[in-house]
């Protein structure tokens, strides 16, 4: 069955921080809205899939091993397999997520992930 999903509406009906709202799946992947505010995670990899970070609201920096990329509204990223990464997220930032299903997690994500 389609089904159409504005992104924004979808992010804004999500009430607490950190709580990834699934709004999709894609060919084994699954599509995510978060608000994140003040949260640097540890740095991580993903060794069997990419990561992609779509901005809808707000901006953060993705810190590699390279440095920092900032990243502002309307942008994306898509960070390859086994690349170490982190999100370093200031001020309240609302996000598309899409990984491979099963990625997400406490380890990865922060203590208070919550599906």
């Amino acid at each position: 069955m389609l089904k159409k999903v504005n992104l924004r509406d979808a992010v804004n009906q999500v009430e607490k921080l950190y709580v990834y709202d699934k709004i999709g799946k894609l060919n084994g992947h699954t599509l995510s809205v978060v608000n994140v505010e003040n949260r640097t995670l540890d740095f991580h990899v993903h060794e069997d899939s990419d990561e992609l970070f779509y901005v809808i609201e707000g901006c953060f920096h993705l810190e590699t091993q390279e440095g920092l990329i900032k990243l502002e509204e309307g942008e994306l990223i898509i960070v390859p397999k086994g690349t170490v990464h982190r999100p370093v997220v200031k001020t309240l930032t609302k996000f598309l997520m899409i990984e491979l299903e099963g990625t997400l997690n406490k380890e990865n994500s922060g203590d208070s992930y919550e599906e």
